[in-house]
């Protein structure tokens, strides 16, 4: 930890989110990066060929070319002489790119460093894992490369993600109408975010062309499109009595986020504003099935190493992947509903899955400086049985 001379972030942005299949379509992931990491750029005042590092998350490559991290920062506008990594930390990527621009810069070999995730889950491609080799006679089968790689647990193969939320519903008591409260709780605070333009400050607006002309997109798309009054009749999304329905699951969606990160000197150096100080991140490991559960530990872990109380934290993101992941680090460590995803969560929003990681550290910081507030923390599960956690503070 680091206490003279901390790293911070200058810059933070992201793009709206598209739905499945809808604004954002045609745009591919890197492309996608590219407009985050130039609003990031164009908001801060950072010249781009002072940026030594990009470090971007990608959950679902296929279908994009080499190296989709390096094509983002060529998108950006970033000088050929910036290098770029991709990242898989499946949902953590974008997280895990911003604790490894941490380490990068605490350990000297960086200054500037560009990370965040990007994801279009729209465009994931179908795989043949056969026809390298050739097929015979017979049937053979497509795979889904975002369920595949993405929404699929790889110990138990095949198994939905959302099928281990059910389990861990079924151990915390958490009901069908327990998820729906939670779920329609989401979904208002991300209208009402909407409506009060609480978002404006993060999102960069997109300019789509097609054949009807050109449009700007720059709402998140998801909660336009969901009634709450339907909610209650959803049918059950991943057993046949099961309590998860499409409404307390995080949506699959398209998006990029994206920070620029130094340190403190250099940034005041620079006369770069200071929006938040990066002051730890932890990461938890446990049994893959229970990956729900491990945000718990995260945190109590990152808390522990700052001497910080749950009291202490004006602000939890908390990623609801599905809605039984926030509800169970509630009950766990005592987390008040009201400090937890104050302008709603993935069950509302969408979850690009390897952009949200750096997504929820975008949005905690401009909600902290919305309310004037100081503190927070974004954790988020991950497939595996793991979980990340960062922990932000604003400058007094």
């Amino acid at each position: 930890m680091l206490t003279a001379d901390p790293v911070v972030i200058v810059a933070a942005a992201r793009t709206p989110l598209g739905r499945f299949q809808g604004a954002l379509s045609g745009l591919a992931g890197h492309a996608l990066g590219s407009i985050a990491m130039r609003a990031a750029i164009s908001r801060s005042g950072v010249a781009p060929d002072i940026i030594d590092e990009v470090l971007m998350g990608c959950v679902l490559p296929a279908g994009q070319r080499q190296a989709p991290a390096r094509q983002a920062a060529w998108g950006a506008g970033l000088p050929r002489e910036v290098g770029a990594t991709t990242i898989n930390k499946v949902c953590g990527s974008g997280m895990k790119a911003a604790m490894l621009a941490h380490d990068l810069l605490a350990a000297g070999s960086a200054r500037v460093v560009m990370a965040g995730g990007m994801e279009s889950m729209t465009n994931a491609p179908y795989l043949l894992s056969k026809a390298r080799g050739g097929y015979r006679v017979g049937h053979e089968q497509i795979f889904d490369h975002m369920m595949l790689d993405g929404l699929e647990d790889a110990y138990e193969q095949g198994r939905p993600m959302g099928d281990f939320g059910e389990m861990a519903a079924e151990r915390y008591g958490f009901d069908r109408a327990a998820q729906d409260a939670w779920a329609i709780e989401t979904l208002q605070r991300a209208q009402a975010a909407a409506r009060e333009q609480a978002f404006a400050d993060e999102i960069a607006p997109i300019e789509l062309h097609d054949r009807t002309g050109t449009s700007v997109f720059q709402d998140d798309e998801h909660p336009q499109r969901v009634s709450v009054e339907k909610i209650p009749a959803l049918k059950p999304a991943f057993r046949e009595n099961g309590s998860i329905t499409a409404a307390s699951a995080s949506a699959n969606a398209d998006g990029a986020a994206a920070l620029l990160m130094t340190r403190r000197s250099i940034a005041e150096q620079q006369g770069w504003p200071v929006l938040a100080i990066v002051k730890g991140h932890a990461t938890h490991s446990h049994e893959p099935a229970w990956y729900t559960t491990a945000p718990v530990p995260a945190i109590r872990k990152l808390l522990a190493s700052l001497d910080w109380s749950i009291d202490s934290v004006d602000l939890f993101e908390i990623n609801e992947a599905f809605a039984v992941v926030p509800m169970i680090a509630a009950k766990e460590l005592g987390i008040p509903r009201d400090k937890i995803n104050v302008h709603g969560g993935a069950c509302a929003l969408g979850h690009p899955i390897g952009a949200t990681g750096a997504r929820l550290l975008v949005t905690l910081v401009h909600a902290l400086r919305r309310a004037k507030l100081q503190r927070g923390v974004a954790a988020l599960c991950i497939g595996g049985g793991e979980a990340t956690a960062v922990a932000l503070e604003l400058p007094v």
